[in-house]
């Protein structure tokens, strides 16, 4: 298989990446059987939130996304 491949599932298979998928494979059971609670919620958002805010990060250049050769 091609180098791409394997590079973008050695990234898919980080820990971030693990946590934020097995949440939402948990939220879409729950939501499914409609017994979402407030908590968990607010969990979920968090880190959805979290998820993607360092992904955005990391698109512009941000601290661990390089881009401006000072880290």
């Amino acid at each position: 298989m091609s180098r791409s491949f394997w590079e973008r599932l050695g990234k898919l298979l980080s820990v971030k990446s693990l946590v934020t998928l097995t949440l939402t494979a948990v939220f879409s059971y729950l939501a499914l059987g409609g017994a979402i609670s407030q908590e968990f919620m607010t969990v979920y958002a968090v880190v959805i939130a979290f998820y993607f805010g360092t992904q955005s990060q990391k698109a512009q250049g941000g601290p661990d996304g390089g881009g401006n050769g000072n880290g």
